[in-house]
């Protein structure tokens, strides 16, 4: 009875044993689940800048507002008719 005792000790010391410091262990599984977590903040990151990306695609491709608007802001450019005016704050 006493070596019946001892061998199922040792089975469940070994189980623990794999359980903590194996392959499939606590550890590893803590350690991949931060990466899921990284790896899923990373993927809503990029997510948003495509659907962004993709709404200024289907703007520049329906209309010529984006790019008159990309002209005026990035390139300074103005109408034939316009008149600019530059307000500017005085430094202190």
């Amino acid at each position: 009875m006493r070596f019946v005792t001892l061998a199922l000790l040792a089975l469940l010391a070994l189980v623990h044993a794999e359980l903590w410091f194996g392959k499939g262990g606590v550890p590893h599984v803590l350690e991949l689940s931060g990466k899921l977590r990284e790896q899923k903040a990373a993927n809503d990151t990029a997510r948003k800048r495509n659907a962004q990306m993709l709404a200024e695609v289907r703007d520049l491709k329906e209309g010529l507002e984006m790019v008159e608007e990309k002209a005026r802001f990035e390139l300074g450019m103005i109408k034939p008719d316009e008149i600019f005016v530059q307000v500017s704050t005085p430094r202190r």
